[in-house]
């Protein structure tokens, strides 16, 4: 085979593409029994015939445009009410080719079929939108008469801390620390975050509970009063810790006063108003697998046993109306520990749904009331989603039965889910919107830029600016998503449960246990982070930003990663640079919603294009210690070979810039001289328009 002859079957290959965005699949979420438009690119008179294959069935496609560089390719598919699968064979006067999710090929990978879903829809609000998380306690302190006091109640055996001074850092066991943060704190903090460009607010818990962190529930009705209102404040903090929670009067007084707990409610509705009157969504955490073992249906504190308004609970009675809700091992009442616990923690019971119907029905609409007037949250984000239950069918069953309860209430409401590994079976439409998207996004990330596990528990030089890694677990876990759960994932590069993204850039291995809370904070390479940034601001999906990572907050996995939001110590060049990265976002549906295509790359190399038929853009990473030279294929982005590209920002190892300048592709390719650590955003201007 001649050298020409290998040229023209790379520019054949590297030609065609499709995707499910919208100049590829029209409408992009068809309905059931509704007609749907399929597109293809290929390179200009290379292809003899396109079909769209599904199952055994052949659509012929038909040429319906011709550009300087592609020819576009269109059939069409007349859906009904079951999910179909489809890919492309191509055939030119030599071969036959495959075109699936991974690409194009000569052998047929059936696991990587296009996907459609009739009747899917994902909320369009949040497709691209920018999230950012709030851990409540850590952020900012709105009320300080609301604060847990010290000894206020014990929790895992010992006392409650009342933390002083904001900048501390938290304790290695630092569960039972609060720092005061609250409803009020965030609504004062909402212009903050309005101007940063945020568009969806997602708290991690806010229901009653006796942690921090607040996954072990204790009471689903209400608003926590100690992130809401307190208004009847009487009653003892523990005096020595050979007492328990009954004596905990204060305590009790403050979660079991219906007065607190209505005015906790109300506070919350004051701030959902807030959020939506500046055009932003909030989203709420739904820890629905297990509660706490302070939870009202248990009661294993003996908080509610002598409260008012309130049941016996499971653990106090064998005749409690909560009895099924938990699964007890002996018949040993009153006061019956047996109860299984999630991943055996007492503190977390596991909730009994399969034999509970009751408990069903109470779940159901709690998740109803939450996104329902007066309250109207925007949608849940769901904790160990997988885990509830006791068997895998229960557990589809039970989320089609949410899905359908939460969307009939609110049908824009978003369900996200948080799980780790392949999350397809949930993803076919009738449960979870999207996952926290750890599979093609947070791993790939950490890896390719740190080459530090997302716990700073392992550190691999293997991985460390490995791009035949990075592109092949992009390509296969992207793959594995629908485009409307693509678009709304949450993509994220820290999080409540993984250390901080900025620490991870100094590649060491350990906890605050180990090597101390100060450790997190030295020898970072700022360059990595802003390279991190522009990835995950120009990557497919929902960028979520973890609070205080736009203002430089380190830290090593929780609870270290929870530190306070550094108001007063900001790093103040980050917030701009995520500030200037989110307009651009914003103002360019390519980016939003548009295409994605890996263009090339190499050792510490990642370049792709983010591109519609509008506008294309093209981004670069040089992620090693050192300059590099690299030519990039512009062309395959649809940029023709006389239009120049015009730099919007770029990044370096000292800072960013978003100062222009031009570049003029040569036979349809530049070459980009790459700093060390650095990144680049590039778009294209047709002459004489820029």
């Amino acid at each position: 085979m001649s050298l020409e002859q290998i040229d023209s079957i790379k520019i054949l290959k590297e030609a065609v593409f499709s995707d499910g965005t919208s100049d590829y699949r029209d409408p992009c979420e068809p309905g059931i029994n509704e007609t749907v438009r399929i597109r293809i690119r290929t390179a200009t008179q290379t292809i003899r015939s396109v079909m769209i294959m599904i199952d055994d069935k052949k659509i012929k496609m038909s040429l319906v445009e011709r550009d300087s560089m592609f020819d576009y390719y269109e059939g069409v598919i007349l859906l009904g009410d079951q999910q179909i699968r489809y890919y492309f064979l191509l055939q030119t006067k030599e071969q036959e080719y495959y075109y699936t999710t991974l690409g194009i090929s000569d052998t047929l990978n059936l696991e990587y079929q296009f996907v459609i879903t009739p009747g899917f829809h994902t909320p369009d609000w949040a497709k691209g939108a920018v999230f950012y998380q709030i851990f409540v306690d850590r952020f900012y302190n709105g009320d300080s008469s609301n604060d847990v006091l010290d000894n206020e109640y014990k929790y895992i055996g010992e006392g409650t801390v009342e933390v002083k001074d904001w900048n501390k850092y938290p304790d290695p066991m630092g569960v039972r620390e609060f720092y005061g943060g609250d409803l009020l704190g965030i609504m004062k903090k909402l212009d903050y975050l309005k101007e940063l460009g945020v568009e969806v607010i997602y708290l991690n818990p806010i229901f009653v509970s006796p942690s921090n962190h607040k996954y072990d529930i204790q009471d689903y009705d209400y608003i926590d009063p100690h992130y809401g209102v307190i208004l009847k404040d009487s009653g003892e903090c523990l005096v020595n810790m050979s007492q328990t929670n009954k004596d905990a009067t204060r305590y009790i007084q403050r979660v079991t006063n219906k007065e607190n707990l209505e005015a906790s409610n109300r506070l919350f509705i004051m701030l959902v108003q807030q959020i939506h009157e500046r055009g932003m969504k909030i989203i709420l955490d739904g820890v629905f697998n297990h509660c706490g073992s302070f939870n009202k249906w248990l009661d294993r504190e003996e908080i509610y046993e002598k409260a008012n308004d309130f049941e016996k609970g499971a653990y106090i009675t064998k005749n409690s109306p909560y009895h099924s809700f938990f699964q007890f091992r002996k018949e040993e009442w009153p006061y019956n520990n047996s109860y299984d616990g999630w991943w055996g923690h007492d503190t977390l019971p596991k909730l009994n749904y399969e034999h509970s119907p009751k408990l069903k029905e109470y779940i159901l609409e709690i998740a109803r009331k939450w996104v329902s007037p007066p309250f109207n949250a925007d949608g849940w984000r769901l904790d160990v989603a997988a885990d509830l239950g006791f068997t895998e069918e229960y557990n589809h069953q039970f989320w089609k039965e949410f899905r359908k309860v939460v969307k009939e209430a609110n049908p824009n409401a978003l369900i996200l889910a948080e799980h780790y590994g392949d999350a397809g079976s949930w993803l076919n439409g009738d449960e979870w919107d999207s996952v926290m998207n750890y599979d093609a996004f947070m791993e790939p990330i950490t890896w390719f830029l740190t080459g530090v596990e997302k716990h700073s528990d392992q550190y691999r030089s293997d991985m460390l600016c490995n791009y035949e890694n990075f592109y092949g677990s992009m390509t296969h876990y992207m793959s594995k998503f629908q485009t409307p759960s693509l678009q709304v994932a949450m993509n994220e590069l820290s999080n409540h449960d993984h250390s901080r993204f900025l620490t991870r850039t100094n590649h060491k291995v350990g906890r605050t246990t180990n090597l101390g809370p100060v450790a997190a904070n030295e020898n970072l390479n700022m360059g990595i982070m802003r390279e991190a940034v522009v990835m995950q601001m120009t990557w497919p999906g929902a960028p979520t930003i973890y609070y205080g990572d736009e203002a430089g907050v380190c830290g090593w996995t929780d609870p270290d990663n929870r530190r306070t939001y550094p108001w007063g110590h900001e790093n103040k060049e980050l917030i701009h640079l995520h500030q200037e990265l989110i307009q651009m976002r914003k103002s360019y549906s390519a980016l939003r919603l548009g295409s994605i295509k890996f263009l090339t790359g190499t050792h510490g190399v990642v370049c792709y294009a983010r591109f519609n038929r509008e506008d294309q853009f093209i981004i670069i990473v040089n992620n090693n210690h050192y300059e590099v030279t690299i030519s990039v294929p512009v062309w395959q982005a649809g940029i023709p070979r006389d239009y120049p590209l015009v730099r919007m920002l770029y990044t370096d190892m000292v800072s960013f810039g978003v100062e222009a300048a031009s570049y003029y592709p040569q036979q349809g390719s530049i070459q980009m001289n790459m700093n060390a650590f650095s990144s680049v955003i590039l778009k294209n201007y047709p002459c004489g328009l820029y």
